[in-house]
C-alpha cells in the first residue's frame, strides 16, 4: 500500500497525458485495489505481437502500454464492463474501428477509429447497440485512449465487492450532502449530454450520475459505512 498516495493530485496529472495516466493507475492499484502492478498483471509482448499479426495492423502505443502494464488485472478493468484480451480484439463489420471493450450486456462497444490507429494516444469512440442497426454510429467518447483507461479504472472500481461498493438513488437533500461533504475531482466532461461528476472524501470515491444516482467505493467497509452516515438513504447494499 502507498499510504501517501494523493488521489486528487495524481488524477489531475493523469487526465493530462499518457505518462500521468499510467502513474495514476499504478498509485490507484496499490492504494485502492490492494495490489501493486506487476507480476502477471499485464499481457506480454508476444501476446500483443500475435494480436497484431492476426489483425494485420499495429496497435496504438497507448493501448499497447495499457495492456502490458495492467491488461490482465480484471479487478481494474472488468468488474462490470469487459476489456477484451489481445486475442479478442477485432475490427467492426463496417471496417471503421478497432474494438477493445464491451458493455457487460452488449449495449455498447468502445473502440479506436482505424484512421487514428497511427496516433500514439488516439481518441476513443463509442457505439451503442440499437434495434435499428442502420442508426448505429461511432460517436466521440474521450479525447485520448490513456484518459479512457483512467476512466475505466475509476468506473470499474465502483463495481467491486459489495462490501466496498454501494449505490443510492438520489432524492431529497442527497445531492447537496454530496457536494457539502466531498470534494469534486478534476475529470473532464463526458460527451453524453448527461453530467457525470467524480467526488473524493477520506478514503472514499463517489460518482454522481447526472443527479440521478450516487455510486460509492470505500477503501474499506468502514470507509463505505461513513459515506452512508454522511448521505443517509436507501443504499442498495446497506444503510438506511
Amino acid at each position: 500500500m502507498t499510504a501517501d498516495f494523493d488521489l486528487a493530485a495524481s488524477l489531475a496529472s493523469g487526465v493530462g497525458g499518457r505518462s500521468g495516466a499510467w502513474t495514476f493507475i499504478r498509485g490507484f492499484a496499490a492504494h485502492w485495489a490492494g495490489a501493486a502492478l506487476g507480476g502477471n498483471g499485464g499481457w506480454t509482448e508476444s501476446d500483443l505481437g500475435a494480436a497484431e499479426e492476426g489483425l494485420g495492423l499495429r496497435l496504438p502505443t497507448a493501448l499497447r502500454e495499457a495492456y502490458l502494464l495492467f491488461g490482465r488485472r480484471q479487478d481494474l478493468t472488468s468488474n462490470h464492463d469487459v476489456l477484451l484480451g489481445p486475442a479478442e480484439l477485432y475490427v467492426d463489420d463496417a471496417k471503421e474501428a478497432l474494438v477493445f471493450r464491451h458493455e457487460n450486456q452488449g449495449a455498447a462497444s468502445w473502440g479506436v477509429l482505424l484512421d487514428n490507429l497511427q496516433d500514439d494516444d488516439p481518441p476513443v469512440v463509442i457505439r451503442s447497440d440499437l434495434a435499428d442497426k442502420s442508426a448505429e454510429r461511432w460517436e466521440g467518447w474521450l479525447e485520448r485512449l490513456s484518459l479512457c483507461f483512467v476512466e475505466i479504472v475509476l468506473s470499474e472500481s465502483l463495481q467491486a465487492d459489495e462490501e466496498l461498493c454501494d449505490f443510492l438513488d438520489l432524492d431529497g437533500d442527497s445531492l447537496e450532502l454530496l457536494e457539502t461533504h466531498f470534494v469534486r475531482l478534476p475529470f473532464p466532461d463526458y460527451p453524453t449530454g448527461e453530467e457525470t461528476r467524480w467526488f473524493l472524501g477520506r478514503d472514499v470515491l463517489l460518482r454522481d450520475d447526472d443527479g440521478v444516482a450516487i455510486l460509492a467505493r470505500g477503501r474499506t467497509a468502514e470507509d463505505l459505512a461513513r459515506v452512508r452516515e454522511l448521505i443517509p438513504g436507501d443504499w442498495l447494499n446497506g444503510g438506511s
